[in-house]
């Protein structure tokens, strides 16, 4: 790109925008896993474009729209809107914004990489750090706004299982076979800390459902567990932004240690593509379509629950996961067949760490505004199968050396859990007090009669 006349919105005092060191030290796992999906784009034939003007919008459509390697998915976003507005099948939208919000959560964090360039590495490293899972929250907010707490829980806690198990799983599995000859090493003091966030978060879950089943009579504990859990997420955000200024400011060498060296020896700069403004255009357009996507996955989940005859648990903690993130873990696997397993690290347990303490309490925030009642109880299986994830990974990543054996333990310990999460058929709970009501099952070819259970007893079969 260097060997082209740059363009004057590229430039700051006549030079080009560049990454120096100081915005390193802003750049996260995460956008360094987005960033090995993207592609140069060839601008030879749009920079002869003679009208400025025409010419300036046309190198942004080459940058944001085919500037990555997923850019066949991008299809997938006007497919769904129209499927939603010609009235296709319900499945047919879900699966298919599903599909449309893979690349836009990799061009959210290129776009928040470019306006970094112009704001500086303090602005652009938050940036980096809060938009990481900008795509997750989005679908929260519009699941609670439908007063679908059930798909927040779901999908929230999926992510933590994916990127401990799944994501962390695989990384280790292929590094392991792809470097079966060399001791994979890594930091374990980012390991150790990223642990300790995620066990407080743990903490935080636990006590709101070991005080809702200790009392005698459940009924009576809503209001002082939801009263816990407000003030246990207000906890939570403190000891997120402190991690971040511990991450980006006072203990960054913990999180950038691999990769910069390697970045000095080649001497490449990297350049800005877009302008600031046009950065910040693209971000508020990308987040648009998040939003539109995000809302048609919450309108038709339980319809493609009914349609593949697969349980809403079952969609949200397993499926949403995985496709939504699908760029951040490729990206995160790349790096492993690389060797680089500190970034690999970064990416699952920096993404687990979000979710458990900046995602998760955010939302019991922003439904407490909203006048809904969220409380942090996730239930026995869902809490148990996050504090077995949690612990696995802890022992597993305590002595810094890896192998494929450690990622293949923990895609086991994801896939027996993906498999408890296929076979339950999750009930529906009435606000969380133990009010049940059970649907017919089939049973030797007979359907069972619904029942309304109180604290597990049978207190009306139709």
């Amino acid at each position: 790109m260097g060997s082209h006349q740059q363009e004057p919105w590229l430039l700051e005092n006549g030079n080009p925008k560049v990454l120096t060191r100081e915005m390193r030290h802003g750049r996260t796992a995460h956008s360094k896993s987005s960033n090995s999906l993207r592609k140069k784009s060839d601008r030879t034939l749009v920079s002869k474009v003679p009208c400025a003007t025409l010419r300036n919008v046309l190198l942004n459509l080459q940058e944001v729209i085919l500037g990555t390697k997923l850019s066949i998915l991008i299809p997938a976003i006007p497919a769904a809107i129209v499927a939603e507005y010609c009235g296709f099948g319900r499945p047919w939208v879900f699966m298919l914004s599903l599909i449309g919000l893979t690349p836009l959560a990799e061009r959210v964090s290129f776009i928040t990489e470019q306006v970094a360039f112009f704001t500086g590495p303090t602005v652009g490293g938050l940036l980096n750090a809060t938009c990481g899972n900008a795509t997750e929250l989005i679908i929260a907010i519009f699941a609670l706004s439908s007063n679908k707490i059930a798909v927040v829980k779901f999908s929230l806690l999926g992510s933590i299982l994916s990127n401990l198990l799944l994501v962390l799983g695989t990384s280790l599995l292929c590094g392991g076979i792809a470097n079966v000859g060399v001791e994979q090493k890594y930091d374990r003091r980012q390991g150790d800390v990223n642990s300790l966030m995620l066990l407080l978060a743990l903490l935080c879950y636990l006590l709101p459902m070991l005080f809702k089943y200790s009392a005698a009579s459940a009924a009576l504990t809503v209001d002082p567990s939801l009263h816990l859990s407000r003030a246990s997420s207000i906890v939570m955000l403190i000891a997120y932004a402190v991690y971040i200024i511990f991450q980006l400011w006072t203990h960054r060498r913990l999180f950038e240690a691999e990769d910069e060296d390697e970045d000095d020896n080649n001497g490449s700069d990297e350049q800005a593509v877009i302008g600031l403004w046009s950065g910040i255009a693209w971000l508020i357009g990308m987040t648009v379509f998040i939003a539109l996507l995000s809302e048609y996955v919450v309108d038709t989940i339980e319809d493609a629950s009914d349609s593949w005859g697969l349980s809403v648990s079952f969609l949200s903690i397993i499926l949403l996961p995985i496709v939504g993130n699908a760029a951040e873990h490729a990206g995160a696997i790349i790096f492993a067949f690389k060797n680089k397993l500190d970034i690999s690290l970064g990416v699952a347990l920096g993404s687990a760490t979000q979710i458990a303490m900046f995602v998760v309490p955010l939302c019991v925030i922003v439904a407490w505004i909203m006048g809904i009642k969220m409380d942090l109880n996730f239930n026995l299986l869902e809490t148990g199968s996050v504090a077995l994830a949690i612990i696995v990974t802890s022992f597993t990543l305590q002595d810094g050396t890896s192998h494929y054996m450690k990622g293949l333990i923990l895609l086991l310990c994801y896939i027996v859990i993906g498999a408890c999460f296929f076979v339950q058929r999750t009930p529906f709970m009435l606000s969380g007090i133990g009010i049940i009501f059970s649907f017919p099952e089939m049973k030797n070819g007979v359907a069972s009669k619904p029942k309304i259970k109180f604290n597990g007893l049978v207190i009306v079969s139709f």
